[in-house]
């Protein structure tokens, strides 16, 4: 290796203090990288400077560096969650800054131990460095984004939902993109540190390789026009007995209005089983369903057998199975939709309706008018391993259709995260992707990931889109469905084993 730059000689002389305020401030900077703003080459910049901090650094320093990184990254990122623990929960506010911040200091864990592994296990090798860092963040980020159920929410490479790292997602998926991007911050580290140059042009290689390989893998499965409701309750009425005749009927106006050949609503604007109804309720929403389908965001079940939050079809034709179409939420969210042993204690603290519910059980697409339409209710849509069985063979969905109700955690960027990671999904499978939502981000985008309509937050109205169907399957979608995320763990394992420096005598 060349000898260290005027840089490195300044980290190398950095307190351990301002090495970890210095991390802290590039966590909180890789936020930025983000929805709302389109500023992806924040994140491998942020990322590199972690890269820098830890390039020399002792295994407890690098640890503590990840930990830090992670913690100003995901309390800035996942602030929001505030809001419904606080104002929704009534959650006092210090207790509630407090379960944000054990959470951001809970997921930063992985970073932690992913870079404690690469002071660990680093070489002298410049490229094998780079190689190391960016298998060991792709393996801390898929632990993340898998354990404990999962949440992978702003994982970095939904960051580059834009710029040209986004056309690798139809053949690596966001994981991959993840690994190129944590490989193009190492390489950046190098560069700045040790001037070496040579990683930095093989990774710069790599991020160009798309544009020698095929890009269209999907073919036009015509058109189909779609409304998608945003009624725009606010959380705290949602369940207000004394709102709940007035908020319905507008949102059976708002139904009654529209003009697509499929009306969608948001998930559970019914917050309870059709059943529960009064009968000239179900009967107005019998007479939208006899003149154009609904898809009405509902709950399926009972006491006893639990709740589903479902996704019903009001007035769609027969499915090819003959039975009537509906879809139940199968990835559930911890503490808001099923509570973890020994936490029930906290969840009815928070008070909050429905909160231990039951799991859908298929991936069934609703078949109308030529197009197969893949529901996907909430945050289910960060989870494409789940889904891609659904989208390649004969059966394939033509259309994702997602309905959200993010009213629990305010208008500021929660909404625009979300649509973000839907945008990966559409890049990634090359479908396009509408979005129903309560409060925002009520949108669609096309198959190559652009949004193409979407409706003010917090704003009453109804999006009427036509959107183009697509078949085929990327080779993401492929590889997925057969194989999971395994060939991403497999890879990183892997290069980690190959790359490490062994033990003396190994």
């Amino acid at each position: 290796m060349r000898g260290p730059t005027r840089l490195a000689r300044w980290m190398a002389g950095l307190v351990p203090g301002a090495v970890l305020l210095l991390a802290l401030l590039a966590g909180a900077l890789q936020t930025a990288a983000f929805a709302p703003t389109q500023a992806w080459w924040l994140q491998p910049l942020a990322l590199a400077l972690l890269a820098a901090l830890v390039w020399e650094a002792s295994p407890r320093r690098a640890a503590w560096s990840g930990f830090c990184f992670g913690l100003g990254w995901l309390a800035c990122g996942l602030w929001w969650l505030y809001i419904s623990l606080h104002e929704h929960g009534h959650l006092a506010a210090p207790f509630a800054v407090t379960a944000v911040l054990l959470l951001a200091a809970f997921l930063s864990l992985y970073y932690a131990g992913a870079l404690w592994a690469f002071a660990r296990w680093r070489r002298a090798g410049v490229c094998a460095r780079v190689g190391l860092f960016a298998a060991l963040w792709l393996l801390a980020e898929l632990a993340r984004a898998q354990w404990l159920t999962g949440f992978p929410w702003i994982a970095s490479g939904y960051a580059h939902a834009a710029g040209p790292l986004a056309a690798w997602a139809p053949w690596l998926g966001v994981y991959g993109i993840t690994a190129l991007a944590a490989g193009l911050a190492a390489a950046l580290a190098a560069l700045a540190l040790e001037g070496a140059w040579r990683p930095l042009a093989g990774t710069l290689v790599l991020v160009a390789v798309p544009a020698l390989l095929p890009s269209a893998f999907t073919q036009s499965s015509g058109t189909i026009r779609l409304s998608l409701l945003q009624p725009n309750v606010p959380q705290d009425q949602k369940f207000d007995r004394e709102r709940w005749d007035q908020n319905l009927d507008a949102l059976l106006k708002q139904a009654e209005s529209a003009r697509g050949q499929l009306v969608l609503t948001p998930e559970s604007v019914v917050p309870l089983p059709l059943a529960y109804l009064e009968p000239e309720v179900v009967q107005r929403i019998a007479a939208i369903g006899q003149v154009r389908p609904l898809l009405l965001g509902s709950f399926l079940g009972d006491a006893k057998s639990g709740f589903v939050n479902s996704l019903v079809a009001i007035g769609a034709p027969a499915q090819p199975d003959g039975n009537p179409y509906s879809y139940g939420k199968r990835h559930l969210l911890p503490f808001g939709e099923f509570i973890p042993p020994g936490f029930h204690w906290f969840v009815q603290a928070l008070r909050i309706p429905l909160d231990d519910q039951a799991t859908g059980t298929h991936q069934r697409s609703l078949v109308l008018d030529g197009q197969r339409i893949r529901p996907l209710i909430c945050y289910e849509d960060l989870f494409g391993e789940d889904f891609a069985q659904s989208l390649v063979g004969p059966e394939a969905a033509t259309v994702l259709a997602n309905a959200s109700n993010l009213a629990w955690f305010g208008p500021r960027m929660v909404q625009d995260q979300h649509l973000q990671f839907s945008q990966m999904r559409s890049l990634e499978f090359q479908r396009p992707l509408v979005r129903s939502t309560n409060t925002g981000a009520t949108a669609a985008i096309d198959h190559q990931g652009r949004v193409i309509g979407r409706l003010p937050a917090e704003v009453p109205g109804v999006l009427e889109v036509q959107v183009e169907g697509r078949t085929g399957a990327t080779p993401y979608a492929r590889w997925l469905a057969a194989l999971g995320l395994w060939p991403v763990w497999g890879l990183g394992l892997a290069a980690v084993l190959a790359l490490r420096r062994r033990a003396p005598g190994a």
